[in-house]
């Protein structure tokens, strides 16, 4: 007698015949979700072939590095800085009163340096600190389930952003903007207190530091985005293994 395919008994082993399917199955979709995500940006073809999991972790700790390079660079010419303004505050009550204003301008000229620096920071500083965590957050590798194409292509979207954001930050109009501030400067002080002399003292300075604090701004990430684009993962200067899973742990 043949069994009974609907009854009970028939019902048990097709529900485990699909059960068993699915889980054999589902590593298996996850696999091919990950096996490849397309490049959301131009890029050379080859960068589709490298693995997902192998360009998130590489843009996080090109990031990284940038973050460490950008809070440096920021730190060091903020706090040099704000403590010249600190500095000629504290000589206004040792001037003469008709050359505090020399003081207090530099005091101010200073202020307008460092205020930048706090309010609208390089983008990298917060893009970094926010992929790591958003990464960091799947657990180690990747969680079943994980969305792979959709951290990466975030990943590559904060490095458009943060690699645009360091050639904004070198563009034309900051040099012009710096020269413009400070002949403003010596013109306040020369027409304003006939004060020439520390009008042009100023000036000149103020040129020189805000000349050298745009030079001196990162670009790493720039060339990070070329290297990236070109697929060719290896292709910047200091990306040695130890130095991208140091840079990996470290800053955050």
């Amino acid at each position: 007698m043949r069994p009974n395919a609907s009854g009970p008994a028939g019902a048990a082993v097709i529900v485990a015949v699909v059960a068993a399917v699915t889980i054999s199955a589902g590593p298996a979709v996850r696999c091919a979700q990950a096996a490849g995500c397309a490049p959301t940006l131009a890029a050379d073809p080859r960068l589709g072939d490298v693995a997902p999991e192998t360009r998130l972790a590489w843009i996080d700790a090109r990031l990284a590095l940038a973050r460490r390079s950008a809070l440096a660079w920021s730190w060091a010419w903020g706090g040099g800085i704000g403590l010249s303004g600190v500095a000629s505050l504290a000589v206004v009550p040792f001037a003469a009163r008709g050359d505090r204003v020399d003081w207090y301008t530099s005091a101010a000229s200073a202020a307008v340096g460092v205020i930048p620096l706090a309010v609208a920071p390089l983008a990298v500083i917060r893009d970094a600190r926010e992929l790591h965590a958003r990464r960091s957050a799947s657990g180690p590798g990747f969680t079943p389930g994980a969305d792979v194409c959709a951290l990466l292509a975030d990943a590559e979207t904060r490095l458009v952003r943060d690699a645009d954001d360091q050639r904004q930050q070198q563009a034309w109009w900051f040099h012009a903007g710096n020269v413009a501030f400070n002949t403003g400067v010596t013109l306040f002080l020369g027409f304003g207190f006939h004060h020439w002399t520390s009008g042009i003292i100023n000036g000149a300075a103020g040129l020189v530091v805000g000349e050298a604090l745009i030079l001196t701004q990162p670009t790493r990430t720039i060339d990070d985005l070329r290297a990236y684009r070109s697929g060719d993962l290896a292709a910047t200067g200091d990306g040695s293994a130890a130095s991208l899973a140091w840079s990996y742990v470290s800053r955050f």
